[in-house]
């Protein structure tokens, strides 16, 4: 075979000969076409797959851990929420706005599948950084690929319904060439009443409901497991196009005949489009398929049995139906508009039979094509950088003007607020949003549900977080503060933690360099997963987020994003993250006396242009004694903000800056560290809240009884000043002006 149609297909020499000893003959080309997609890094996980068994899946609370379209974790007696988080990187560098819109469309689908009522979105970013548009040779602009992006998740998500509520947006210029792209959505459901991508019996029908099928999205997933290069932009026929509104159809068509009883099973159209869905509902159901091409409903002339068959077209999903209730789901799917058609059954032969027009094009065992992917254990060898990184020493650096240091960190654009943003997404849009995007977690009433009149008095906390920087100077130690993180912003907002979803975007794995990093950096979080008791119960895997220019590779740094999920009793129970009245005063608890670092900080990039340094290991002790501390007194704290990217200084200005008016601050910080240090550390477990002075003693005293730092450090005013005294340096400013310079930073940069 030749090698550039094997590459092509995303195959090795060494694959084709895997797949001619497993079928016993050589592939036609539709056969190969089908191995090339289902074999695909993307689809298979064939570089990954033995290091993500070191996550644990389980806990009492868990219904469905990974191995399905999405996750499942009860919230109470009666319901559950499902939720996933994906990667649509790739297209949304060759075609931001559809990238990113598909990617939307997507993960929607993905929950649907399962029963759920898609509730919520959000989204994790990482761009280059803009203010170094212009410079770059062989790369395209930042700012047009944001904005492309950030338009195409609001166009999706606004109008198909389901609110975009909250997220992050990273600018590092790793991420110039590669942008990332992750989606996640959250779901609602009974939680009895969970369905799987997985027929019931054989004969049953495979009905195709949704929209037509065109050319849009072909090869999509090889594509999604490449590298990119100057030749990205031949790429673009692979972006899929979506269309929300008929989205929107989908769903409500989807959710109604399961809550007819009419359907099985269900299984959206993602990566691979039919052969993926069709050999997955046979892997998943232990049977075989047969799928008839021509019975697929198209949009456009003159399509090939190949590309019907590796079609992404978006907004079309499986259902599983019996024989006689086939007629009854299809007049549902035309009452909503769409197109609907059984295109296959299930059989015994656990074999992918394709026909078209009579003629069998291609017939293959299902578990070659889904179980017998290759698994490489490929070489893993620790990075040459490290060495230079870590002999970093902070205290040869110069000493800075603190007062222009604040200024440059909190309006980086990392830092700065991301209104820019989230102020195109609608997250409103079912009036359930009960703190709105800006805080550590966004809340989430449970209602709008399938029976309203039995709604929980549940209300679910999300937050996702990433800092890649810290898993690129150390994986597992990074990898563990990534999932702490996420887990701290949800206790922080006074809920429980259940579960967590991640995505784990890394570079070239041929390179034993990415290779070492993945497996370090998955034992780091499978270990903070384990002590914080948050499973995984869903994720996915992009690799190959490389991009190849003429003189260089470029790997993004090592990015996992961490989506934590938990629960409140009530929606009236979340914390605020924001200060609440003039006179309160401003706590910080927890690691208060540990020496800082600002190794790997934003302060030590955007202020001195560097990274490096070592992570220090995280106190798992103190995170689980603050969770306690901030859940069990959470009636006497008024605002809880975490400290992380931007340090202390950060989680302090950040909670003055409310919606309804700015606070002053009267800052007060006794240390016997370097006033920088201590200012833009990011590695110690420390929490800054607000209580009345009323309140002050009795929290105090209970810190004291976990054996927990408590200090005192400022008050809430009502005037316009900033001020800061710390060791012998004392600053004075305008609250305004800070603020200023936290708010518009995006808006003069992207806008």
């Amino acid at each position: 075979m030749d090698e550039k149609i094997l590459s092509a297909h995303g195959l090795t020499v060494e694959e084709y000969n895997r797949i001619v000893k497993l079928i016993g003959r050589e592939p036609n080309e539709i056969e190969l076409g089908i191995f090339g997609a289902l074999w695909s890094e993307h689809c298979s996980y064939k570089s990954s797959k033995p290091f993500l068994k070191v996550f644990p899946t389980d806990a009492p609370w868990v219904i469905q851990g990974p191995g399905e379209n999405a996750g499942v974790v009860e919230i109470d007696d009666r319901y559950a929420v499902a939720f996933k988080i994906e990667s649509h990187n790739h297209p949304s560098y060759i075609e931001p706005f559809h990238g990113a819109a598909t990617g939307v469309g997507g993960i929607i689908r993905d929950i649907l599948s399962m029963g759920a009522r898609p509730v919520c979105a959000f989204d994790s970013l990482r761009f280059g950084d803009p203010r170094n548009d212009g410079k770059r040779e062989n790369i395209k602009d930042t700012r047009p690929i944001a904005q492309g992006v950030i338009k195409g998740i609001g166009f999706y998500g606004n109008c198909i319904g389901v609110p975009t509520i909250g997220g992050e947006v990273v600018f590092d210029e790793v991420y110039a060439g590669n942008p990332l792209v992750n989606a996640f959505c959250l779901g609602i459901l009974e939680k009895d009443k969970i369905f799987r991508a997985r027929a019931t019996k054989i004969g049953q029908k495979m009905v195709m409901v949704g929209s037509s099928t065109g050319r849009d999205g072909i090869h999509g997933a090889t594509m999604a497991s490449a590298e990119f290069s100057e030749e990205s932009e031949s790429k673009r026929p692979n972006v899929q196009i979506g269309d929300p509104f008929f989205g929107k159809r989908l769903v409500e068509c989807t959710l109604e005949v399961m809550q007819k009883g009419l359907i099985e099973g269900c299984q959206d159209f993602g990566a691979a489009g039919l052969a993926g869905s069709t050999s997955e509902f046979g892997s998943k159901s232990g049977m075989g398929v047969r799928v008839y091409l021509e019975n697929v409903p198209l949009r456009e002339e003159g399509m090939t049995p190949y590309e019907i068959l590796l079609s992404e077209s978006q907004e079309r999903m499986l259902y599983a139906v019996d024989e006689d209730k086939v007629d009854e789901v299809i007049k549902i799917a035309k009452w909503y508009g769409l197109e609907a058609a059984v295109i296959g059954e299930t059989t015994d032969t656990k074999r992918m039979e394709v026909f078209y027009k009579s003629k069998k094009v291609a017939d293959l065992p299902i578990s070659a094509i889904v179980d017998d992917a290759p698994v490489y254990n490929r070489p893993r060898k620790e990075p040459e950088y490290l060495k230079k990184t870590r002999e970093f020493n902070q205290n040869t650096l110069p000493k800075v003007d603190i007062k222009k240091a604040i200024r440059k960190v909190i309006s980086s654009p990392t830092i700065a607020k991301k209104e820019w943003v989230y102020r195109q997404y609608d997250h409103e849009v079912g009036i359930n949003t009960v703190v709105k995007p800006g805080s550590d977690a966004a809340v989430l009433r449970i209602k709008w549900t399938v029976k309203p009149e039995i709604d929980s008095e549940k209300a679910v906390a999300i937050s996702s977080d990433g800092n890649g920087r810290w898993v690129y100077l150390d994986p597992y130690e990074g990898g563990k503060r990534v999932v702490a993180e996420a887990v701290r912003n949800i206790y922080v907002s006074g809920a429980k933690p259940l579960a967590i979803t991640d995505c784990l975007n890394w570079g070239n794995p041929e390179n034993p360099e990415i290779m070492w990093q993945f497996e370090q950096a998955t034992k780091g979080m499978a270990d903070a997963c384990r002590e914080l008791n948050t499973p995984v119960i869903s994720g996915n895997v992009s690799l190959y987020n490389e991009t190849v220019l003429p003189d260089k590779r470029i790997n993004i740094y090592p990015t996992p994003t961490v989506v934590a999920v938990g629960v409140l009793d009530r929606p009236e129970d979340a914390i605020p993250s924001y200060y609440q009245e003039e006179g309160d005063l401003i706590v910080i608890i927890g690691d208060t006396d540990k020496e800082p670092t600002i190794n790997g900080s934003e302060y030590l990039k955007e202020v001195h242009g560097i990274t490096a340094g070592k992570i220090p290991p995280i106190n798992f002790g103190t995170e689980k004694k603050l969770q306690q501390f901030i859940r069990e007194n959470r009636d006497k704290i008024k605002s809880a903000h975490d400290v992380s990217d931007g340090g202390l200084i950060t989680a302090v200005l950040e909670p003055a800056f409310t919606e309804e008016k700015t606070f002053g601050l009267d800052i007060q910080i006794d240390t016997e560290y370097r006033p920088d240090f201590e200012l833009f550390d990011e590695m110690r477990s420390i929490v800054v809240i607000s209580a009345s002075q009323k309140n002050i003693p009795y929290l105090e005293a209970k810190a004291k009884e976990m054996a927990l730092g408590f200090k005192v450090i400022g008050v809430v005013k009502g005037s316009a000043e900033f001020s800061l005294k710390i060791g012998e340096i004392q600053i004075k400013d305008n609250i305004e002006e800070l603020r200023s310079f936290w708010e518009n930073r995006l808006n003069k940069l992207l806008g």
